[in-house]
C-alpha cells in the first residue's frame, strides 16, 4: 500500500511514519516544510520526501493524490493561541487548504483518512463523547478559538456528504489530547506557542513559573501517542472496510487529569530528577493567569472533554495501557535531549 502523508513532519506525522516503516512494507510519500522529526527515514527505502508547503506545492500534491492509495492529510494549525490571534490564518489552512485535498480524493477515488479533532465535540454536556450521537456545541462568534473547531467540523460534514453522494472512502478519527516525543518543539515552547505539556516542560527547564490558566481545573483525557498510533493503525489497515465510511474517538478515558494535575505530577518528577541538579535551575512555582493574559481576548474553555472508545475496542479491538506517568516521563526525557540539542544558553 501507498500512503501519501501531508505534514509527516509533524507529531502524529513522524510517529506513524515510525510505526509504518517499522511494521508493515507499505511506502510513504511525505511533504512538510522540514524534516527535523523524520531525519532517520530520510535515506529508508520506502520513505518518499518533499520539501514543500501545502499552499504552494499543488501540483505535486494531486500527483500524489492520484498515484497513492491512501491519503492522510495532516497539515493543521492546533495551537489555542493562534486560534485566538490569526483565526483567519486557520481557516485557511485548516479548512482551505485541506478541502482542496479532500476534492483530489473525490475525483480519484482515494480513499482519505482525516484526522478531525475532539474540539469538534465544543462544550458538547454528555458525560462521555460519542462520534455518532452526541451535540457538536461551540461558542458565540466573538469567541474566536472556536475557529478551528468550526472549521474541523464543517470539512467532517463535506467528507462525510463526499461519501454517500458521490462514493468517497472515508475514515474520520478524532484525537483526544494526545501526548508524547516529539508533540511540539522546544522552541515553539519558548515563544508560547506550543501545547500544554511541552509548555510545562519548558518552563521546568527554565526555571520558569507553570502558569494554570483559570486556575487549572479543566480536564482532559490525555492518550499516550504509542497507544494512539494503535488506534491509527487499525484503522489504516481497515481490515475486513470496517473502518469505511464511520467516526473514531481516539483517547484514553482512564487518563483523565486536570491541567492543574498535570502540572503537579511534572513538577513532581523534575523535583528529584538530576537534570536539574546539572542545570542547578530553580524548582518552578505553580501560578494562576486569566485566559485573556495567557492566550488574548476571545479565548474560551471547556471544562472536561472525556471520549467514549467503545465503537473503535468493538470495531477493532482497541484498548490504551500507558498510564499518565510513563507518558510525562517519556515526554519530558525526549524533551531534555532536545533542550540539549539547543545549547545551555538558549536564548541566544
Amino acid at each position: 500500500m501507498k500512503i501519501l502523508i501531508l505534514g509527516v513532519n509533524g507529531f502524529i506525522g513522524s510517529h506513524i511514519t515510525h510505526r509504518i516503516l517499522n511494521t508493515t512494507d507499505w511506502e510513504v510519500y511525505g511533504m512538510d516544510l522540514g524534516t527535523s522529526k523524520v531525519t532517520e527515514y530520510l535515506n529508508h527505502p520506502r520513505f518518499h520526501f518533499s520539501q514543500g508547503d501545502i499552499t504552494i506545492s499543488r501540483e505535486w500534491i494531486e500527483l500524489h493524490v492520484k498515484k497513492c492509495d491512501v491519503v492522510l492529510p495532516l497539515v493543521a494549525i492546533a495551537t489555542p493561541a493562534t486560534y485566538v490571534k490569526n483565526p483567519l490564518r486557520v481557516f485557511e489552512l485548516d479548512f482551505e487548504e485541506n478541502l482542496k485535498v479532500i476534492r483530489h480524493c473525490v475525483k480519484y477515488k482515494k480513499r482519505i483518512v482525516f484526522p478531525s479533532t475532539s474540539e469538534v465535540y465544543g462544550m458538547c454536556p454528555d458525560a462521555e463523547f460519542d462520534e455518532d450521537k452526541s451535540p457538536l456545541v461551540t461558542g458565540p462568534i466573538a469567541m474566536d478559538r472556536w475557529i478551528y473547531s468550526t472549521s474541523k467540523q464543517l470539512l467532517d460534514r463535506i467528507i462525510w456528504a463526499y461519501g454517500w453522494q458521490q462514493n468517497l472512502r472515508f475514515t474520520l478519527f478524532r484525537p483526544f489530547n494526545f501526548m508524547g516525543p516529539k508533540l511540539d518543539s522546544l522552541h515553539a515552547a519558548k515563544e508560547g506557542s506550543s501545547r500544554l505539556v511541552t509548555q510545562f516542560i519548558w518552563n521546568l527547564i527554565n526555571g520558569e513559573p507553570l502558569k494554570l490558566v483559570d486556575g487549572g481545573s479543566q480536564r482532559r483525557c490525555f492518550i499516550d501517542v504509542d497507544d494512539a498510533m494503535d488506534g491509527l493503525m487499525m484503522i489504516l489497515e481497515n481490515k475486513d472496510n470496517k473502518a469505511d465510511g464511520q467516526i473514531f474517538n481516539i483517547g484514553n478515558p482512564k487518563n483523565d487529569y486536570s491541567v492543574k494535575e498535570i502540572a503537579e505530577k511534572l513538577r513532581n518528577i523534575w523535583a528529584d530528577h538530576p537534570k536539574r541538579k546539572e542545570l542547578n535551575v530553580i524548582l518552578s512555582e505553580i501560578e494562576v493567569s486569566s485566559s485573556s493574559d495567557f492566550y488574548g481576548k476571545g479565548y474560551q474553555d471547556v471544562l472536561t472533554r472525556t471520549p467514549s472508545i467503545a465503537k473503535i475496542h468493538q470495531t477493532f479491538g482497541f484498548k490504551p495501557t500507558i498510564g499518565i506517568d510513563e507518558s510525562l516521563r517519556k515526554s519530558l526525557e525526549h524533551f531534555l535531549l532536545e533542550y540539549d540539542t539547543m545549547g545551555r544558553d538558549v536564548d541566544n
